[in-house]
């Protein structure tokens, strides 16, 4: 089957207001931009997207971000984007914030198909017990806070422990960045840009693949494949000037000081 749409905005089409999407990369590494810029030019807007992190103020999410297009943000990391924390902390954008494994594992368990599962991280904190701000007010009171989580009591290798139950996440729509595709989907990642895109592309009901390199079925060796074509609905050929339009979170000289 062959999986490739003519440009990024045809991909992005259907992808309605409102919409949850499941968005990869980490940082700026692997982000799908192309895809991010289709949908800004779409207009679409009230998204939830769930992401490692929101790009930068300038870059990626973030430029949904400044159009004010994103009501909600699942993430375990924001540290870069001011504009983010401004709309935190004027009430503007609902933000939960999770930790970085426990994201990647609900993501992966929604691509899974488990329901659940349950992990040491976050017992005995907010994460679990709940009051972490997910929205505060004008006023800089919470608006609505995090909700206490299932916790239970394991015996592993003979030792028992809490355990906090954390519940998988799905989304509408995935949007990824893989450097090689062929047309029936699989994809093949580069260092970083591997520790969320599979994940993101497995828990979206439709998922998009942005590659730098598209090649021939057959052409990519089975067991060099990151991601089967089966969780693949859309592929798109990125040009070389796509693929060489690349942004640096955060650059440090020689001297130490930042550029």
């Amino acid at each position: 089957m062959d999986k490739v749409v003519r440009s990024a905005a045809e991909a992005v089409a259907d992808v309605p207001d409102g919409a949850t999407l499941a968005v990869g990369g980490f940082g700026l590494c692997g982000i799908p931009s192309v895809l991010i810029r289709a949908l800004l030019d779409a207009g679409t807007q009230d998204l939830e997207v769930v992401s490692n992190n929101c790009g930068v103020d300038d870059w990626g999410l973030g430029l949904l971000l400044q159009e004010h297009r994103l009501r909600r943000v699942v993430a375990s990391y924001v540290g870069e984007n001011k504009e983010f924390a401004r709309q935190y902390l004027a009430g503007e954008l609902e933000v939960e914030l999770t930790p970085q494994g426990t994201l990647a594992e609900r993501l992966r368990a929604g691509g899974s198909g488990i329901a659940a599962f349950y992990t040491r991280t976050g017992v005995g904190t907010q994460v679990a017990q709940g009051g972490l701000p997910w929205r505060y007010d004008a006023d800089g009171t919470v608006a609505v806070a995090s909700p206490p989580k299932p916790v239970e009591t394991f015996t592993v290798r003979g030792e028992a422990h809490e355990y906090v139950r954390e519940e998988a996440i799905t989304a509408d729509f995935a949007l990824v960045r893989a450097a090689v595709g062929d047309r029936a989907g699989n994809l093949v990642f580069h260092a970083s840009a591997r520790n969320f895109n599979p994940l993101c592309a497995a828990a979206g009901r439709v998922a998009v693949a942005e590659v730098e390199r598209l090649v021939p079925v057959g052409t990519l060796d089975p067991d060099a494949i990151h991601l089967p074509g089966i969780f693949v609905d859309r592929v798109v050929a990125l040009t070389p000037e796509q693929v060489d339009d690349k942004r640096i979170e955060r650059r440090t000289l020689r001297d130490g000081s930042p550029s």
